[in-house]
C-alpha cells in the first residue's frame, strides 16, 4: 500500500469511529439529537415530544453507517473491491429503516 491508502484508510476508520461513538451516546440517550424531526422540531415541539424513538432511530442509522465505513475501509486495506459489494445491502437496509421507523414513529 502507498502512503496516499494509508491515509485514506485513517481516515475512513476514523469517520466509522465517529459514528460509532455517536450511535453509541444515541443508543443512552444522550448527546444531541441528530434527527431532522428534533432539528426542524420548534421550541415547542421539542420540549413535549418523545425523544426515545428519535434517538433509537438515529443510533441505529449512525451504526449501520459506521460499519459501512468500516467495510470501505477494510477494501482499502485489503485492496479488495468486491468487498464494497457488501454496502450496498446495509445502506438499502438503512433507507428502509429509515422510511419504515419514521412512519411508525409518526403514528
Amino acid at each position: 500500500m502507498n502512503p496516499t491508502e494509508w491515509i485514506c484508510a485513517v481516515f475512513v476508520f476514523l469517520i466509522a469511529a465517529i459514528l460509532a461513538v455517536l450511535s453509541i451516546r444515541s443508543f443512552g440517550n444522550r448527546g444531541f439529537l441528530l434527527n431532522n424531526a428534533y432539528i426542524y422540531a420548534s421550541k415547542e415541539e421539542r420540549e413535549t415530544m418523545d425523544k426515545k424513538p428519535y434517538y433509537r432511530q438515529t443510533a441505529i442509522v449512525f451504526l449501520i453507517l459506521s460499519i459501512v465505513f468500516v467495510i470501505i475501509g477494510l477494501s482499502i486495506v485489503l485492496q479488495n473491491a468486491r468487498i464494497k459489494l457488501l454496502e450496498i445491502p446495509l445502506l438499502l437496509g438503512i433507507v428502509i429503516y429509515a422510511i419504515v421507523s419514521s412512519v411508525r414513529i409518526g403514528k
